[in-house]
């Protein structure tokens, strides 16, 4: 068994968990399951700031990054790591420096100029179209520049990366659509924990930080030491045989495509509001920026043009949260200073459940519902009825000679009937439940600061609905941290530094990088929240900003307002937003100028456009390198395995792009459950792996397969669309946990086959091969 640039692996343990580590996991799990589990006792307020929500939205990330630091440190000193003075090195990362100087300045002058050119009379349309295609075309350039068929340098970018860097990078590779465009969406939409038993708001905060604790204190480093080229090389190393790489190697495949499927509907609905165009238009002219970058220069291209993506991104998050935290309290620190927001949207939240025209609205909301399900009673009888009555009135307004603005519209109305008895069920049964859900206090979105649903002290049914509710949180958290541990695409980037102490290092600067957004997230969605309630809510629908209107086009999904009570004027309830929407729609809800509109959307396209580089050749290196090739590899083969990696990137953004356009399901859910598959598939076999000798090749397979099947099982049986063909009734949940944290499952599963199997079998199958390097 071959693999490229790679030492020895001896069979014994790779390493001995240490008091250390074992320490900082202890606080690693208190900062972020203790106190989750005990945030209805934390409720006292200091200086502001309920005391569970600052925990959870701040104090935990803080406590997350000084374990990654000071493990990176410690361990760093006891290794005794000291690099020798190498002359030629120090050049090449001088020369790093002066480069990222000079891009910095050169975007800010970029960002100046567009804006003087916005004040002189530019249109909007054409400052959308400047900023996605001198970005994008920015991104081809430093692929096409990165071009290489070397094998070293498109696997693992020549293993050369300086930490910091490499950290940008890996934030950039990290923070994608979801984290972007959806997270302080979801947030604005779901508060502390979620709505009922489902769970989110700053679940994702704490899942997609504290899983880089277990990425610098259990994976990284070792499989660095490796001198690995992807992730399933570590299972066809460790355990020796073809079935542990091959399994790895679809796993792979699978768990990233269903994540880079989110990626590309992102970057769809970006392009199509900066230029206008459609959004299946919009999703090709993204993928052209994808493909140019990781086709043609693989990890090297893709980790300068990260980089260089994360200071577009990350310029494009702060600038509008800071300037609605200035607008709001004089202050841009948004972290710092939003706590005194919370006090004033709990104040705003109990004067809209009191108000009596919300009310109505909640009441017609409900009528709404109550019709649609007196029609599903009798699905032919009211199909037949509906369509019988259009036609009688388009009869009575032709007779009258009525407008005919009047008449096409009845006719519009007769045409979008549903065509027969399973759509119009289908229709009605999606109106019924949005108007259900549409007819509850603050249209269904729960109280921000709450921790979770339910009272713990309330009646049986509150209790219970508490502890579902608080579950369901921290299973996703959970499922969100293993799945960050196991991520192909996120651990391969480490294998791009130069030995292992870079590599703990980077993670801590990557930590750092990505914590400079997800501290700003919560506060973007306690910002546009106040915005909303206390100055958008009770507008005449005739003076609403054109920013509604023009957000409605792109997608009817992401914003919505209905004058469902006829007094002309917008009450919450009328209101509806998608999570996708408060992040992008920000700088038009702060009023500013358009040009920061078109940042904030090149900054989310970046987001999308990084992620799926990462994940596209993770996928083709799966396929070529570990598929095709199973890791072997020579001097002569190495030019032809790049090759056919490209080709098989290339296919797979293809039928990826096809999926987009389909637009399946929301960006948080897709990603959500990606992390649920990688976390069973790689995760348990992977740590037994390291730190457990006795892992057998036959425990190893056993483990990914269970974790896989019991995750697949869980997701599929309990999707909607399943249990109505297959006529399931009642719930198929196990302890009512939602089956976005399928992971919980599938993990307990992998660890217990791996380890049951293990002892059952010879620990010579266990032995790795030795491997030899062609470089």
């Amino acid at each position: 068994m071959m693999n490229p640039d790679s030492t020895e692996v001896q069979s014994q343990p790779l390493i001995r968990l240490s008091s250390l580590r074992g320490w900082l996991l202890f606080c690693w799990f208190i900062a972020s399951f203790g106190v989750v589990f005990f945030a209805q006792n934390l409720q006292q307020v200091v200086a502001g700031w309920p005391l569970a929500y600052w925990f959870a939205a701040q104090g935990s990330v803080l406590v997350f990054i000084v374990i990654v630091a000071m493990f990176a440190w410690f361990a760093n000193r006891h290794e005794g790591v000291s690099h020798a003075p190498d002359p030629g090195y120090t050049r090449y990362v001088n020369r790093i420096h002066k480069r990222f100087a000079l891009f910095v300045v050169v975007f800010l002058l970029f960002l100046l100029i567009l804006t003087l050119a916005e004040q002189s009379g530019l249109r909007k349309i054409w400052v959308g179209a400047i900023f996605l295609f001198a970005t994008v075309f920015f991104y081809a350039l430093v692929g096409i520049y990165g071009r290489t068929s070397t094998a070293t340098e498109y696997y693992v970018a020549g293993r050369r990366i300086p930490a910091m860097y490499n950290g940008m990078a890996v934030a950039a590779d990290w923070m994608s659509a979801a984290s972007f465009i959806s997270m302080a969406g979801g947030l604005y939409l779901q508060g502390f924990s979620g709505s009922g038993a489902q769970p989110g708001g700053l679940v994702y905060i704490l899942g997609w930080t504290g899983g880089f604790c277990l990425v610098a204190l259990l994976v990284a480093p070792h499989l660095r030491r490796m001198n690995l080229y992807t992730v399933p090389d570590f299972f066809g190393v460790r355990y020796g045989g073809r079935w542990p790489r091959i399994i790895a190697a679809w796993a792979a495949v699978l768990c990233s495509f269903t994540y880079v499927v989110a990626q590309i509907y992102g970057v769809g609905l970006i392009t199509s509001r900066l230029t206008g165009v459609q959004f299946e238009i919009g999703i090709l002219l993204g993928l052209g920026g994808v493909l140019v970058c990781s086709f043609l220069g693989g990890m090297r291209a893709v980790t300068w043009t990260q980089v260089t993506q994360y200071v577009v991104l990350i310029l494009a998050f702060l600038i509008p949260v800071s300037w609605l935290a200035y607008k709001q309290l004089g202050n841009p620190l948004a972290p710092l200073v939003y706590g005194q927001q919370l006090s004033k949207i709990t104040n705003l939240e109990r004067k809209l459940i009191d108000d009596e025209k919300e009310q109505d609205v909640i009441y017609l909301y409900a009528k709404k519902s109550t019709d649609f399900a007196l029609k599903l009673s009798n699905v032919a009888e009211a199909h037949e009825l509906e369509r019988k009555n259009l036609r009688a009135e388009i009869s009575q307004l032709t007779e009258a000679h009525a407008e005919e603005s009047v008449i096409v519209q009845a006719r519009r109305e007769l045409a979008a009937l549903p065509r027969d008895e399973d759509a119009a069920r289908e229709r009605w049964t999606k109106a019924m439940v949005e108007n259900m859900e549409r007819a509850q206090p603050l249209a269904g979105m729960p109280l921000h600061t709450r921790p979770f649903a339910g009272d713990s002290e309330g009646s049986k049914n509150d209790q219970q609905l508490f502890n579902t509710s608080r579950l369901n949180f921290l299973a996703l958290m959970f499922c969100l941290m293993i799945g960050t541990a196991g991520l192909p695409h996120l651990l391969t980037r480490f294998f791009t530094t130069r030995d292992v102490s870079e590599a703990r290092n980077s993670v801590t600067w990557s930590l750092f990088f990505i914590a400079l957004l997800y501290l700003a997230a919560p506060a973007l969605a306690v910002l546009v929240k106040f915005e909303i309630m206390g100055h958008l809510v009770g507008q005449r629908f005739d003076d609403l900003p054109v920013w509604i209107a023009q957000w409605a086009k792109v997608d009817p999904s992401l914003i919505s307002v209905s004058d469902i009570n006829g007094d002309h004027i917008l009450q919450f309830a009328e209101l509806k937003l998608g999570a996708d929407i408060v992040m992008l729609a920000t700088p038009e809800i702060a009023g500013l100028p358009y040009v920061v509109s078109g940042l904030v959307a090149a900054g989310g396209l970046a987001a999308a456009l990084s992620t799926a580089d990462g994940l596209l050749l993770t996928i083709g290196n799966a396929l070529a390198h570990d598929l095709f090739y199973k890791g072997e590899s020579t001097k002569s083969s190495a030019v032809r395995r790049v090759m056919l990696s490209k080709f098989a990137l290339l296919l797979v953004a293809l039928l990826a792009a096809y999926v987009a356009a389909q637009r399946p399901a929301d960006i948080l859910y897709l990603v959500s459950a990606s992390f649920s598959l990688a976390g069973a598939a790689f995760v348990p076999v992977m740590v037994i792996g390291i730190f457990w000798p006795r892992a057998t090749r036959q425990g190893a397979v056993a483990g990914m397969l269970s974790g896989l099947f019991v995750t697949i099982y869980y997701m599929v049986v309990n999707a909607p669309a399943v249990r109505t063909f297959l006529d399931l009734r009642g719930s198929g949940l196990w302890f009512d946990i939602e089956p976005v944290s399928a992971g919980v499952f599938g993990v307990s599963a992998g660890v217990m086959a791996t380890l049951f199997v293990s002892l059952l079998t010879p620990t010579s199958q266990s032995t790795p091969h030795s491997i030899k390097s062609p470089d």
